[in-house]
Formats: C-alpha cells, structure tokens, sequence
C-alpha cells in the first residue's frame, strides 16, 4: 500500500496539484538574480576593460616605442 491509499482520495489530490504561486516566485526569484548577476557582470567586464586601457595599454605602447629606437639603432 502506498501511502496516497492510506490517506484516501483528498490527500492524493492535494499532494498532486502543483502550487503555482510557489512556482510563479521561484520563476521570479530566478529571472532577478539571472538579471542582477548581468548586471554586475557587465559592470565588472566595463571596469576591467577601461582599466586595461588605461593603465595597461601606454606600457605596452612604450615597450613597443623602446624596441622600435632600439632596433633603428641597430
């Protein structure tokens, strides 16, 4: 016997029925975070990016300068 024949029928239709409130709020929860996670994550890529700009590509720039007067000199 399984345990929906021991509580007889009520019980069985309401261990069945799905609750749509709890669904539709997990569905909600879900569609803010994915959406709060976008947003941090393009904020961060925007921060990396500039700093790289920045900070990193005039070091680069004048690595390649250096080379180049180097390799003239030569």
């Amino acid at each position: 016997m399984s345990i929906a024949e021991d509580h007889g029928p009520i019980s069985t239709a309401v261990a069945i029925t799905p609750k749509p409130r709890r669904r539709r709020l997990l569905a909600m929860l879900l569609s803010i975070a994915t959406a709060q996670y976008t947003i941090v994550a393009f904020i961060v890529g925007a921060s990396v990016a500039g700093a790289l700009r920045y900070l990193v590509t005039p070091q680069i720039v004048a690595r390649f300068e250096a080379i180049a007067a180097a390799l003239k000199h030569y």
